[in-house]
């Protein structure tokens, strides 16, 4: 475990707003370490969705990045938060130290996550989008309960479905626009719940395009929030 204090920038996935990584952040600043977790435009609480873009959620990490005047930064995503990173990375090369990948995508360069889907599911969520009147996707209980926090109790999950919010129906359709992360020679890990079922591909295969093997920790999609003490040393120890 890393004893020298340093900066987490700590970016939630699909649905999620930074709240999702608060237990996580309370046991990394415990351990005397700076944590800083980031809401991306539109997934706060009665944001308005209509017409952002994928490049407006890399540009507000940039931006926190640098209004903070955050150096040494391990940056931390967590499931669709792959994307942003990957691309976020890019210009924050001086000041990121190392790359964490936590129940993430791991985008391929020229695609969209959409893209990187199977086809059926694909398809599904361009419907949902198309649907929607401000081409926003909203969460369900459902999903919650079968793919994010399956074998939890109920109430458990029926607050997780209540504390999402609908996500921007283009940062899932939008191309990813740089080169691949490993390009940057920045130190990379991949964290993977052993009971993660909501990745559109196995764990191990999106580790495998960062060239490394996928690091065990307890919990499903959501061990963020179910297991925080294990998420936060796994961090600590990339």
């Amino acid at each position: 475990m890393s004893t020298e204090p340093s900066a987490y920038l700590l970016v939630p996935g699909a649905w999620h707003g930074g709240w999702s990584w608060w237990p996580v952040a309370k046991r990394l600043r415990a351990a005397g370490h700076r944590a800083v977790t980031v809401t991306l435009p539109g997934l706060a609480d009665g944001d308005d969705r209509a017409g952002l873009r994928f490049q407006d959620a890399v540009d507000h990490l940039v931006s926190e990045v640098e209004r903070r005047a955050l150096t040494d930064v391990t940056l931390v995503g967590h499931s669709w938060a792959g994307y942003p990173i990957a691309a976020a990375v890019h210009r924050l090369a001086g000041r990121v130290s190392r790359l964490v990948y936590y129940n993430a995508q791991v985008p391929m360069p020229g695609r969209s996550m959409a893209d990187d889907n199977p086809p059926e599911v694909a398809a599904f969520l361009r419907g949902l989008i198309e649907s929607s009147p401000d081409r926003a996707i909203p969460p369900t209980l459902e999903f919650v309960q079968q793919i994010f926090m399956q074998d939890v109790a109920e109430d458990a999950q029926r607050l997780l479905a209540e504390l999402l919010v609908p996500h921007p129906g283009a940062y899932f359709l939008d191309a990813l626009d740089v080169p691949d992360v490993t390009t940057l020679g920045i130190p990379t890990r991949y964290l993977l719940g052993e009971h993660d079922h909501a990745l559109p591909r196995p764990g191990a295969e999106f580790a495998a395009r960062l060239g490394v093997e996928p690091v065990l920790v307890p919990g499903t999609h959501e061990g963020l929030l179910t297991h925080p003490d294990a998420v936060a040393d796994a961090i600590l120890a990339a």
